[in-house]
């Protein structure tokens, strides 16, 4: 899969999801840092790539614009996880969300589980 890390997680965990056979940038390796999340989504839709973020704006973002892409991983709430942590929890679950990510999905990965939600939003 094709991951955009947004710079509230560390550069590590892309380079982590690299070396487990995905293509996986941080948002500073585009010299995107601090750009506006409408930005970092736009960059997301047009490479087709998953971001993962901390980040719930870019649920509101996406409802909002009713877009269907790009697809995004929310951590909030194991955020405090190492990365190393994080990303094999990452890619343990992509058997699950990789189906949803095709039509465009919102996938908050918790402590208690995986709740999904299809794009557009409602």
């Amino acid at each position: 899969m094709r991951f955009l890390v947004d710079e509230n997680l560390p550069p590590s965990l892309a380079k982590l999801l690299t070396a487990s056979g995905h293509d996986a940038v941080h948002i500073r390796d585009l010299e995107a840092a601090r750009a506006p999340d409408s930005a970092v989504m736009s960059r997301a839709a047009s490479e087709d790539r998953v971001i993962i973020s901390a980040d719930t704006d870019f649920g509101a973002l996406l409802a909002q614009a009713r877009a269907t892409k790009p697809s995004v991983i929310l951590v909030r709430e194991i955020m405090g996880l190492r990365p190393a942590e994080l990303a094999s929890v990452i890619v343990d679950q992509l058997g699950i969300l990789e189906p949803h990510f095709r039509t465009g999905a919102i996938a908050a990965i918790t402590a208690a589980g995986i709740r999904v939600r299809p794009l557009p939003l409602r």
